[in-house]
């Protein structure tokens, strides 16, 4: 499936798209973690037409829902237009000192000013973990930060 990638400068990134049905859809991506779903009219291609707003929350819901994989994708793609940051997996392996105790236990915001902003186990994610969500060993972490920052987070899960 071909996807269009639209910066929008300020608001985010737009992806459309065209369905196996014919329709022409678009998803624009929000800096604010708002997902916005529309539909283009066939009588006007120009013309979007909202179907569906998304909180942060709805968003990873869907994402959740949809294949755990894309949310990854979806962070970094947010993080392209903004210099500096990037998005990262990192392996939580399975002989770290961290696995079987709790985020918040590894402190790696504090230390490094990354965030974790998501948990990937097997074929499920934790959106959002909270601080006292269980790590495993073989667990990937979505980190947001600076490149410098996310080597901090693997070096505290690896060491």
């Amino acid at each position: 499936m071909d996807v269009t990638e639209i910066l929008l400068p300020g608001v985010g990134v737009r992806y459309e798209f065209d369905t196996e049905a014919g329709m022409r859809m678009g998803v624009v991506a929000h800096r604010d973690g708002r997902f916005e779903f529309v539909r283009y009219g066939r009588a006007d291609p120009d013309a979007a037409l909202p179907v569906a707003m998304f909180s942060r929350e709805e968003a990873d819901t869907v994402a959740e829902i949809l294949g755990a994989p894309r949310i990854t994708e979806r962070f970094a793609d947010l993080t392209r237009e903004i210099p500096g940051l990037a998005a990262a997996t990192v392996a939580v392996p399975v002989g770290s000192r961290f696995a079987g105790k709790t985020l918040g236990a590894t402190r790696a915001r504090t230390l490094t000013g990354a965030s974790v902003v998501a948990i990937v186990r097997g074929d499920g994610v934790i959106a959002s973990p909270i601080p006292s969500e269980i790590l495993l060993g073989d667990d990937a972490l979505v980190v947001i930060g600076t490149d410098t920052a996310i080597d901090g987070v693997r070096r505290i899960v690896s060491g």
